[in-house]
């Protein structure tokens, strides 16, 4: 038997024994339950079949060439409304710029393993980014293209973009119109080698133009003794800029500038408003961002194709839900539409004004 000091420790020792049994049994209590909907835990990635795991949150991927082209960020915005309308998770990324392959392998691989039925992707290297692609699809991840087809285009489940070859050619055909019988001395701000939307709307220009021929889904650039400088903008304002410069120090009797997208063609407009020859230049391009289309009425582009990233996106997101809870997959190339924006009609060149690209825009009006 114990007495005094003894027994008074004991108490102690035993007492601290029961207090932490009870602490584990509270956290054992907590650690059980569910967790909240849209909480930022990754469920784990299901196989297969597609079909939604009951009581799991669908997630959805969405993976950009950049988080800063208004297109991407208007896209992202696109995404996450429908998203929100579906009650929907929605995970995105993108590559540091126009290019960066590694930046959105790892966004994809990082997608799969936090459990994302679906991927809706704007593939940088439209090469290199198969066989990450291809490794999704395997684990039965939904894979989508938007805005740019892979090559091979099917190395995804499908495709939801604007037909980047007829964005070329409608600013061909509106600017042979404009030209009149003035020969040509162009200019193309493309994108960079080996990408097929930049391919598509430099080639589709011109064929539009009357230039050249070329095959609508290649991803090889066709040329044309009319061009007489090609520089690669990677689709930003600040390179797009320089590219001008460097045009117009090789060749300063340029009258007609191909841009791959608005950006460019802004950076494109600064160069020659500084060389002082912006009334001697036209400028086309594609996009018809609200900030494109203020350049039409500002008189900076003379025309632009306009595409819809709010579309693609809305229609990407919905597909990866249909197939979370159906396991049915979209497939094949949906057109989400073009429309040439132009203040100054040409005869026999469908288009509307700078009203209608303005009604119909996206991003900062």
């Amino acid at each position: 038997m114990l007495k005094g000091n003894g027994a008074r420790r004991l108490v102690q020792r035993f007492g601290l024994v029961s207090m932490f049994a009870i602490a584990m049994l509270i956290m054992s209590a907590c650690g059980s339950s569910a967790a909240p909907a849209g909480s930022s835990t990754a469920p784990t990635a299901a196989s297969g079949s597609g079909g939604a795991t009951s009581g799991d949150q669908i997630i959805v991927g969405l993976i950009t060439k950049t988080e800063t082209n208004p297109f991407f960020v208007k896209m992202k915005e696109g995404a996450q409304a429908k998203a929100d309308e579906l009650g929907v998770k929605l995970l995105t990324g993108a590559g540091a710029k126009d290019g960066d392959n590694e930046g959105q392998v790892t966004a994809l691989e990082n997608m799969v393993n936090a459990g994302a039925k679906g991927i809706l992707i704007t593939p940088s290297d439209t090469k290199a980014i198969v066989p990450s692609i291809q490794k999704a699809r395997a684990k039965g991840v939904l894979v989508i293209a938007l805005d740019t087809a892979t090559e091979p285009q099917d190395a995804v489940d499908a495709l939801f973009a604007t037909n980047n070859f007829n964005a070329g050619l409608l600013i061909g055909q509106w600017a042979k119109a404009a030209m009149g019988d003035k020969k040509p001395v162009i200019a193309t701000l493309d994108l960079a080698p080996g990408i097929t939307v930049g391919a598509q709307r430099h080639n589709g220009f011109l064929q539009g133009y009357g230039l050249a021929k070329a095959d609508a889904n290649s991803s090889d650039l066709v040329n044309s003794p009319e061009v007489v400088c090609s520089q690669d903008t990677h689709g930003d304002q600040t390179e797009g800029q320089t590219a001008m410069e460097n045009c117009l120090s090789k060749n300063p009797d340029i009258n007609l500038v191909y841009t791959i997208n608005e950006p460019a063609a802004f950076g494109a407009y600064q160069a020659i408003k500084a060389a002082g020859k912006e009334k001697d230049i036209t400028i086309v391009s594609v996009d018809g961002g609200c900030r494109g289309v203020q350049g039409v009425v500002d008189g900076q582009i003379a025309a632009t194709s306009q595409q819809y990233p709010l579309k693609m996106a809305a229609l990407g997101v919905q597909a990866v839900v249909d197939y979370a809870k159906s396991g049915k997959k979209v497939s094949g190339y949906t057109d989400t539409g073009v429309t040439l924006i132009t203040d100054k009609a040409q005869t026999g060149v469908d288009s509307k004004d700078s009203k209608f690209g303005t009604e119909n825009c996206w991003g900062t009006k």
